[in-house]
């Protein structure tokens, strides 16, 4: 080992929240690792995703509670502090620093080395440092792919020369332009125009499909937020396709926007949230006989099932089974110590729920839309269960009948569905819409997880008054449904 050419047991390509567990995780099963980053440590979700939208958000949302909230209401009356707004999203985003994400690296005994890796070949990384020089990294055993997504846009003639927003930008903007158009409907999308339209802007948002916002989710959410952007001052528009973009006074000046109706509009910035690409295109896929800029297909240990060997593992969002955070780190915590008991020829326990079973991905992956009203949902929606042929018993229920929802704010909206298997009698998706509801979420994923039939969870009592009452509320109304 030297300067310019190290050996270890495992390398992996970006230093991300999925690619520091991969290599946490390995390291704990005591093999030798090293990480490779370009930015910063900690990747998008520190610095221009996660942890900086829910910082814009959070104020946000917290007025929209206490105006609903009796002997508050005088008090959050007037407009956001947008300076302390901001000023709090530059500390939760770490003021852009790694400085803490660096120590904890060095105290799960990681190497780590900056520049832009590539693979060169079986087992093998090239990493170009900022100085221009050249370190190569060989793989004993293994190398994770960890470099998760950028934007994806539209092909738009001239779009490059508009300077478009993406989610780092709007995340990390330093003012609240007069007009912001949004273009998209998904996630990133709604959470954005949320914060935007409350910080001051006028938004409008451009949603090309006709099914409305957030259409991989029961279609009731995506509707309840709609009425709620628009009771903001929101204008959506369905239907309508992005064609032209142009700043017709050149850098600076408003965006005028062409849709494929003809009709027009102008905007000071345009944010387009219209998809993820895998961050693929630049790593060296081609010496590996893997196209650059596609996915990476992966069995269920993680392995990309194009490279032989079973040398190259692709973890995150890169593999396009669950493009979220939480579920990246959960990967993460599976491969590593698969990683580690392939090694030392270890069985692996790769049953449903086991060890190294990344069964998660496809039974219970929960997501939260930090919007207003709150979205949390996890498993199945109804119209996956019709897909997938299950069986399903479909419970709703207005969570403004709670005594807690009452007590929570006054007027308060919201809705649950629960989808419960009647052949297995277990519960296999749930979707909560209302204030507060993100909190709901872990109690169902570990009701999906744990397959716990519906005549233990009546023994789980919920206390009074809370929102998690509404659990006995669907078991009631499941129960005395006529046709059971």
């Amino acid at each position: 080992m030297n300067d310019t050419s190290r050996t270890y047991d495992v390398v992996v390509l970006g230093a991300g929240p999925t690619g520091e567990n991969v290599a946490d995780r390995t390291s704990a099963g005591g093999l030798t690792s090293v990480i490779v980053e370009n930015e910063l440590l900690g990747g998008e979700c520190s610095f221009w995703a996660c942890e900086p939208s829910k910082a814009l958000l959070r104020p946000v949302l917290a007025r929209a509670d206490a105006r609903k909230v009796p002997g508050l209401r005088r008090a959050v009356l007037g407009p956001l502090d947008v300076p302390a707004v901001f000023a709090h999203r530059d500390k939760m985003a770490a003021y852009w620093k790694d400085d803490d994400q660096v120590d904890w690296l060095e105290s799960v005994s990681v190497d780590l080395v900056r520049g832009h890796g590539r693979l060169d070949g079986p087992r093998q990384v090239v990493v170009e440092t900022g100085s221009g020089d050249a370190i190569r990294l060989t793989a004993r055993h293994a190398v994770c792919v960890a470099t998760g997504t950028v934007t994806a846009f539209p092909d738009l003639p001239g779009l490059d020369t508009v300077r478009p927003w993406t989610n780092r930008d709007a995340t990390a903007a330093r003012h609240v332009p007069e007009r912001l158009a949004v273009v998209g409907g998904g996630v990133v999308a709604v959470e954005m125009a949320t914060a935007f339209q409350a910080l001051g802007s006028h938004v409008t948002m451009l949603v090309r499909g006709t099914k409305g916002i957030l259409n991989r989710m029961e279609p009731f959410a995506g509707e309840m937020v709609t009425q709620a952007l628009r009771e903001a001052g929101a204008e959506l528009r369905f239907g309508a396709s992005v064609t032209g973009v142009v700043r017709e006074n050149g850098a600076g000046s408003p965006v005028r926007i062409t849709l494929d109706d003809g009709q027009s509009l102008v905007a000071d910035e345009i944010l387009f949230a219209t998809g993820r690409a895998p961050h693929t295109q630049d790593i060296g896929l081609e010496t590996v006989g893997l196209t650059p800029g596609s996915w990476l297909d992966v069995d269920d240990s993680f392995r990309v099932t194009d490279v032989a060997d079973g040398w190259l593992y692709a973890v995150g969002d890169v593999n396009h089974r669950a493009l979220m955070t939480h579920q990246g780190k959960y990967q993460a915590r599976i491969a590593g110590p698969l990683i580690a008991a392939r090694v030392r020829n270890e069985p692996l326990d790769d049953g449903r729920w086991g060890a190294h079973a990344p069964t998660a991905d496809s039974a219970a992956v929960p997501q939260v839309v930090f919007c207003e009203p709150e979205v949390a949902s996890v498993g199945l929606t109804t119209q996956e269960a019709e897909r997938a042929g299950r069986r399903v018993d479909v419970v709703d229920y207005d969570m403004g009948r709670l005594a807690g929802a009452v007590q929570y704010a006054d007027g308060y909206s919201g809705k649950a569905r629960v989808l419960i298997d009647t052949d297995r009698n277990t519960i296999v998706g749930v979707t909560f819409v209302g204030p507060g509801t993100q909190e709901l979420l872990y109690s169902a994923t570990v009701a999906i997880t744990s397959e716990m039939p519906v005549e233990r969870l009546w023994h789980t009592v919920p206390a009074f008054p809370t929102i998690s009452e509404v659990w006995l509320r669907i078991l009631e109304t499941h129960r005395d449904r006529p046709d059971r």
